[in-house]
């Protein structure tokens, strides 16, 4: 999407986008924006609220923005714009930008809009957004200089639009192999070095636990690893994501919920997306991401219950349950990245367990992690856009949990508690006491229901707060 600025509205013909901060249901003073009124009677800027002037020339949209507004609710606003009023939208649109809009706030407005084009339809014959117009362009009005802001939203939007592809894809689509096939294609456009590990160069690699998850799949397992340097880089950030691109629970066979299991690999999109975005943004951060990716399915090779497999650190591991198989290609994943490219921070994201839903429902992603300075770190970047996060303990009573008397470790406590905790004693075990290693249970916020579609579909959480952070590190 390009942006365009312009200096006066009065001859300007299309839909103008006006945002509006709350002012007074009773007051007598009109809201007045270039020649058009509107009585606090029928409109005064409350939150989520609109109000539509429609001319023969022009459209004007009123968007409430209640007194004051946080930077998520503002996206949301304009995505909502975006994808509800779309019928208003030709290729002459404006956007009018507020003159006390801090940068924040207008990336959030342009970043908005740009998701506002998004349809799950993706195998249905459906009209492009004008938006998506080949010829189309974004103008705005401001007082200011915003097209930085704009354009970095535009590169956020574009990231997460990216991610929401790849994990509302169905699972014939979005297969391992396709997976690194994407990241191969973004490294090329962007700027990053991708390396994929098949079968047998993972067998050669000694990946045993992710390829004991894949046994049983068709599909072919593929160990994808992205690696951003830019020149004179001020720290190495490290990242993993969880990349189940479907999970049938193994032979402890799902029982319910399995429909929407082609969402378990929405921690490696979301590695995906941010590596894409970091790159896009040009961020003089060095960083490594690992996305173990493969389909945990059934068949005659399957791994069992009560297998014992070895992993990549040299450890045993002791099969409670297949269904306990993302912890398994994250402790590879996470061996693999900290003993071979040893990075400053190590950050894993995965839909891990009901556990950390449980805990906090779909509004709160689960936070692991010793290090108490990088704790705060990561929930700061997540609170500045509306990511959220809160920390659980990983204390060392909770080791009991993952013993084995067979194996060094097991990947199941078997308990009905303490199951977000128990998974990341299990991935801490595998960090080789790494002093800076956060672990992000992120199950209820990745997938999940909102006003933009009537099924549960991707939020794209994860691509975001990983860049804020690392931006601001």
């Amino acid at each position: 999407m390009n942006i365009k600025k312009v200096e006066s509205l009065d001859n300007f013909l299309g839909t103008v986008l006006i945002p509006v901060f709350e002012t007074y249901k009773k007051s007598i003073i009109p809201i007045e924006f270039n020649g058009v009124s509107v009585s606090s009677k029928v409109f005064y800027g409350s939150k989520d609220s609109i109000f539509i002037s429609d001319s023969k020339e022009r459209t004007y949209i009123f968007i409430g923005l209640g007194k004051d507004i946080d930077y998520k609710s503002l996206k949301t606003t304009f995505r909502r714009i975006a994808a509800k009023q779309k019928e208003l939208f030709g290729l002459k649109t404006c956007v009018v930008i507020p003159e006390q809009f801090s940068n924040s706030q207008i990336e959030a407005v342009f970043s908005g809009l740009y998701l506002g084009t998004y349809n799950l339809g993706h195998f249905k014959k459906t009209e492009l957004h004008p938006f998506l117009a080949k010829d189309f362009v974004l103008e705005y009005f401001s007082q200011n200089e915003v097209e930085e802001s704009a354009k970095r939203g535009f590169k956020i939007a574009n990231a997460q639009l990216e991610t929401f592809h790849l994990v509302d894809l169905p699972p014939n689509k979005v297969t391992p192999e396709y997976l690194a096939n994407w990241a191969k294609n973004s490294g090329e456009k962007y700027g990053f070095e991708v390396t994929a590990f098949d079968r047998k160069k993972a067998t050669q690699t000694g990946l045993h636990a992710f390829l004991a998850v894949g046994k049983g799949s068709a599909a072919e397992p593929q160990f994808i690893v992205m690696e951003y340097k830019p020149e004179n880089a001020k720290k190495h950030i490290g990242l993993v994501g969880k990349g189940i691109t479907f999970d049938t629970g193994g032979l402890n066979i799902k029982t319910a919920g399995m429909v929407q299991m082609k969402c378990d690999m929405a921690g490696g999109a979301a590695v995906l997306g941010a590596m894409q975005l970091i790159a896009d943004l040009k961020l003089p951060y060095q960083v490594t991401a690992i996305v173990p990716a493969c389909e945990n399915s059934v068949d005659a090779h399957s791994f069992l219950p009560s297998d014992v497999i070895q992993s990549y650190a040299g450890h045993s591991i002791e099969i409670i349950d297949t269904d306990a198989e993302g912890r398994l290609i994250l402790a590879d994943g996470l061996a693999y990245l900290i003993k071979n490219y040893k990075p400053e921070i190590v950050v894993d994201l995965a839909t891990l367990t009901g556990s950390a839903v449980g805990t906090f429902g779909y509004e709160c992603a689960a936070l692991f992690t010793n290090n108490d300075a990088l704790s705060q770190r990561l929930q700061q970047a997540g609170t500045e856009i509306g990511e959220l996060l809160w920390q659980l303990p990983l204390w060392d009573c909770y080791k009991s949990d993952i013993e084995s008397e067979i194996a060094d470790v097991k990947n199941y406590s078997g308990k009905p508690v303490a199951g977000a905790i128990s998974a990341a004693k299990f991935l801490e075990f595998f960090t080789d006491s790494h002093p800076s290693w956060a672990h992000l249970d992120i199950a209820g916020v990745a997938f999940g229901d909102d006003e933009f579609a009537k099924t549960k579909h991707a939020t794209a959480y994860g691509v975001h707060l990983i860049t804020n952070f690392i931006q601001h590190i």
